[in-house]
């Protein structure tokens, strides 16, 4: 677990995922509006990234903490956060150890980012645990079927995952989130969502992610010529699967699902 951990944050840590992250701000609208955040509210955003939750729950008059194992994702959240006038707490922290006090928090939220660890046990158990009872988790999560899910099958299929990892998009199925957080959850309610990619082109989503998406771009640097232009074949051909665009523009859907725990 440890080297799988060190492995995914050299992942995100390269490129430049803000880039693709600033695109995804309507999610952490959204997730706010899912589990009804309360202007005064003790909010912690856990994987943050470059802080789509983390910006909506202080636009919404909360007492925000946002955490990332990631500097450099903290640091664009932090300079967003500057930009709009926005009291937010940053803090290095790992999703699966947070440095919390038990129930220190209204709501947890994760936009894309929880279900990236690599103990999907001891992440949720960690959101449950700083999370205060009556209190709510709020997740975004990516669908096994849904676009950004049949991507990392294709990245899986050129640069396989490492012994013992689990897929991340099982956060994506309602099996998975009630075997981690039912038993501690005194409900649990599910929105499905779909967040559609606005591109120039197909060719200009595989370039922004090649070159800015942490697993897209780790990927290529993995792979030799011949084995980048096959990957860079697969990519074309799953936008093309779901690109619902007919003027040469990339238009593509992908469905995720909002969770909403509320703890017991």
């Amino acid at each position: 677990m440890a080297a799988l951990k060190s492995k995914q944050q050299a992942a995100w840590s390269s490129g430049d995922y803000a880039v693709v992250g600033t695109t995804l701000q309507i999610v952490g609208e959204q997730l706010c509006e899912a589990v009804d955040l309360r202007p005064g509210s003790k909010v912690l955003d856990v994987a943050a990234g470059n802080g789509n939750a983390t910006l909506a729950a202080a636009r919404r008059f909360c007492e925000v903490t946002s955490t990332d194992y990631v500097d450099m994702l903290l640091d664009k959240g932090r300079a967003r956060a500057e930009a709009e006038h926005l009291p937010v707490t940053f803090a290095h922290a790992d999703a699966e150890a947070l440095p919390f006090e038990d129930g220190s928090f209204d709501y947890v939220l994760s936009t894309f980012g929880v279900m990236f660890t690599p103990d999907h046990e001891k992440a949720a158990a960690e959101m449950l645990r700083v999370c205060r009872s009556g209190g709510s988790i709020g997740l975004a999560n990516w669908t096994p079927s849904g676009f950004v899910g049949q991507l990392f099958k294709t990245l899986g299929k050129h640069v396989p995952p490492a012994p013992g990892a689990r897929s991340p998009a099982l956060w994506g199925t309602r099996e998975h989130m009630n075997a981690l957080f039912g038993p501690k959850a005194f409900a649990i309610r599910f929105v499905d969502r779909r967040f559609t990619f606005r591109y120039r082109s197909p060719a200009h989503f595989v370039d922004v992610f090649r070159n800015y998406y942490g697993p897209v771009h780790k990927a290529f640097l993995t792979l030799g010529p011949a084995e980048q232009s096959a990957l860079e074949a697969d990519l074309m051909d799953l936008l093309r699967q779901f690109n619902e665009s007919t003027d040469g523009t990339l238009r593509a859907p992908s469905t995720y699902i909002d969770v909403v725990v509320t703890k017991a």
